[in-house]
């Protein structure tokens, strides 16, 4: 057990901890009385959110899916900020950020189910990758306003963030990037499956 002693592990640890907190799920339930998981699709992130409560309350509905697209996407910043500050690596940084990811779409508090990712992805991305992640939030502004499908517009950022970091960080390990975006594009599959079948509902 010594190696719970470790600083990198204990980081580690954390961001997969922090990561997996369901906000989506406990603002729905405390402030709008209802279950995500069992309405929409099911997801725990600010879309499904905004879907299901939108049903009973649409103003209560948008202020909830700010909420959780703000606090998912602050949860795997935190912990990285932290890790900044006492100095840690930028593998060790880079590890953080993914296990950010893996908790909040494998959460430990959910018996490894989880959301999409798609926040938690964008934040820890903007803390490692500010450039690529811009571009990739103008490719998902300009994608959801015209396709207004989320999932779509989602992931349409996600391979622009991709494709953009080999052009302006060649010189980097693209491996953390490659795996966020496989979790991101894993937990889309039955979105995509959807969108093939023309069900994937607009938002």
């Amino acid at each position: 057990m010594d190696f719970l002693f470790n600083t990198n592990v204990q980081f580690y640890i954390l961001a997969y901890l922090v990561g997996g907190i369901p906000f989506g799920l406990l603002l729905a339930k405390k402030y709008a009385g209802v279950d995500i998981k069992e309405s929409g699709s099911g997801s725990i992130g600010a879309t499904n959110v905004l879907r299901v409560v939108k049903e009973q309350n649409p103003a209560l509905a948008k202020k909830l899916g700010i909420a959780t697209l703000a606090l998912d996407a602050f949860k795997g910043v935190f912990v990285l900020i932290i890790a900044y500050i006492f100095g840690m690596s930028e593998a060790t940084l880079w590890a953080v950020a993914v296990l950010a990811v893996v908790g909040h779409c494998f959460s430990p508090y959910l018996g490894l189910e989880g959301g999409k990712g798609i926040a938690t992805g964008m934040g820890v991305m903007m803390f490692m990758l500010p450039m690529e992640t811009t571009i990739a939030l103008v490719v998902w502004g300009i994608s959801a306003k015209t396709l207004k499908i989320s999932s779509v517009s989602s992931l349409l950022g996600v391979l622009a963030l991709a494709v953009s970091s080999f052009y302006i960080h060649p010189e980097m390990a693209h491996a953390p990037v490659i795996i966020i975006c496989f979790i991101l594009f894993y937990k889309h599959i039955p979105n995509i499956i959807r969108v093939f079948n023309g069900e994937e509902k607009r938002v």
